[in-house]
């Protein structure tokens, strides 16, 4: 486990790491250079994750599938909100069905943790957690950056989960058209760093009033860009920490 900055949670948890890149919203994805920084420091894990192109760090496509780490959540006695792969996407194709089974058992077996699982590929989520049992300390998500990639909420809606969330982040288009039925949370953000991409502030009031029609609880985690301090998380003058009611 690793205690994170990441707003909306309390903590990360990395069963796998490594990825490919997928659609547009991978581009600059943070794990890229965070891998890279890792594997500098000696960390086995990261070896050969990512290579260097264009002076940037880009996933290789190779996974690692860390059993040990399975034995962590047990050993938290505090009741924690766990991010499942900030490094990864646990439903990546070449992760192994009986290795996410594997990670169900961990997540069944310590209820007193809640985890969040988010993918950019919900279409293989829909195929294999049906297939598992539904737990009510699990909730799922899928990640959507702009228009190009709705057909992802359509999948989310079709699995069982006590709470599905959207992470519109980085949001680098309009949503507009979004249909939220069916879906408890949406979590908002800029893209940040060095080549963060703009997120327009009327894509966001799209998403909030979408919000309220459809009952979805709205998360507005940051602005982004170069500096997401200095940008800062306010909208309208507020913050908006909204949670699923489920808690």
């Amino acid at each position: 486990m690793a205690e994170t900055s990441i707003e909306w949670t309390d903590a990360t948890w990395n069963p796998v790491a490594g990825c490919t890149i997928l659609t547009a919203g991978c581009t600059n994805c943070y794990a890229m250079r965070m891998a890279a920084r890792l594997e500098a420091m000696g960390m086995e894990k990261y070896a050969g994750l990512t290579r260097k192109s264009g002076g940037r760090a880009k996933w290789t496509g190779k996974l690692f599938l860390d059993q040990k780490s399975l034995s962590l959540p047990a050993t938290w006695s505090k009741p924690r909100r766990v991010f499942v792969n900030s490094m990864s996407d646990l439903f990546h194709a070449d992760v192994p069905a009986d290795f996410i089974a594997d990670v169900w058992k961990v997540m069944e077996a310590t209820p007193q943790h809640t985890y969040q699982v988010l993918t950019k590929r919900p279409d293989r989520m829909v195929e294999i957690v049906p297939l598992l049992r539904k737990l009510p300390n699990v909730w799922l998500g899928c990640s959507v950056e702009d228009g190009r990639v709705l057909n992802r909420l359509d999948e989310l809606r079709q699995v069982p989960a006590s709470v599905r969330f959207v992470s519109f982040e980085p949001l680098i288009g309009s949503v507009a058209g979004s249909d939220l039925t069916g879906i408890h949370w949406a979590i908002v953000g800029g893209e940040s760093g060095p080549k963060a991409r703009y997120m327009d502030p009327s894509w966001v009031g799209e998403i909030e009033r979408m919000c309220r029609r459809a009952g979805t609880a709205f998360f507005f985690k940051q602005w982004g860009g170069r500096n997401k301090k200095a940008a800062g998380r306010e909208l309208n003058g507020r913050f908006y920490d909204e949670m699923p009611a489920s808690i």
